[in-house]
């Protein structure tokens, strides 16, 4: 029997929540990656670990609070806590291994592609492997072309963030970076789902055990604290402001070398050549008082 599915049992409030939670994992995950790109040796590899499972954490919040809209009417729904978690493993590992490519390769041409390519795979199979730990009376079977079309639209866009994250500077930059991350990991899930054929077994009389919002939501709980301090970690960091290194970096040429942004440059006096009047101007080292003679 064909089960009838529905994916927005409580409307708009599950694709636009979901889709927040993508915003804020794809910011954190891409904000660390572009951090890691100033940092060396243990920071960096720091900074990716962070990224890579704010991103991973991301897509799989942003997946299941997706799916407490999906129902199918003629069973009731349940998940498998074990593949659940799993799907939670598999898209920070793959996240992971795309943004470490781009950490650490930088931005070149072959490190976007194959940090794209392995994010965007990572989220279709994060997604998959979710599916694949739905209970129900029944089998899901999926449209090939459309699966298809779910991977091509994550690869594409989760390359086309970090491109722009890490080759194209400003706020706006990264925040429109961050929406199309956000639009991949959305667009993958519901792209995804529509390829989505429900085959019920047989009728269920009544839905029996716990609802998928009570075996849902308290697995959120943790991603979604660990979410919320990344985004406490990467505000207060110091880079954040300064959009590079600490303001009293040594160095620095931005700021003067260590003089914090709005301050006199000091002038390093000159080595004085000849007798010169009782001041001397700021070019040649800055004010001298007379000399007693």
């Amino acid at each position: 029997m064909q089960g009838t599915v529905d994916g927005f049992s409580y409307g708009l409030v599950t694709p636009v929540v979901a889709f927040l939670m993508a915003c804020l994992g794809a910011a954190l995950g891409l904000s660390c990656t572009v951090r890691s790109l100033r940092a060396r040796g243990p920071a960096r590899a720091g900074w990716l670990s962070l990224g890579a499972t704010s991103l991973g954490s991301g897509i799989w919040t942003m997946h299941f609070v997706a799916m407490l809209g999906f129902t199918v009417q003629e069973t009731p729904v349940g998940y498998d806590r074990v593949l659940t978690f799993a799907g939670l493993g598999v898209a920070v590992v793959m996240a992971g291994l795309g943004i470490f490519v781009v950490g650490y390769r930088g931005a070149t041409r072959m490190a976007l592609v194959t940090g794209g390519t392995l994010t965007g795979l990572g989220m279709a199979s994060m997604h998959y492997l979710g599916m694949a730990g739905v209970l129900f009376e029944g089998q899901f079977a999926y449209d090939t072309l459309t699966v298809a079309l779910s991977v091509v639209i994550a690869v594409v866009a989760a390359t086309a963030a970090l491109w722009a994250a890490v080759s194209v500077r400003g706020f706006l930059a990264g925040l429109g970076a961050s929406l199309v991350m956000s639009a991949a990991v959305s667009g993958m899930h519901y792209t995804g789902m529509a390829a989505l054929h429900v085959h019920v077994e047989r009728a269920a009389v009544a839905a029996s055990g716990e609802t998928p919002s009570s075996l849902l939501l308290p697995m959120l709980v943790g991603p979604c604290c660990f979410l919320l301090l990344a985004g406490v970690v990467v505000v207060i960091d110091p880079l954040v402001v300064t959009g590079g290194r600490h303001p009293d970096a040594p160095g620095d040429r931005r700021n003067g070398g260590g003089v914090p942004p709005g301050a006199v440059r000091p002038v390093s006096p000159a080595p004085v050549q000849g007798r010169r009047g009782p001041y001397e101007t700021a070019s040649h080292g800055g004010y001298r008082p007379p000399r007693n003679h």
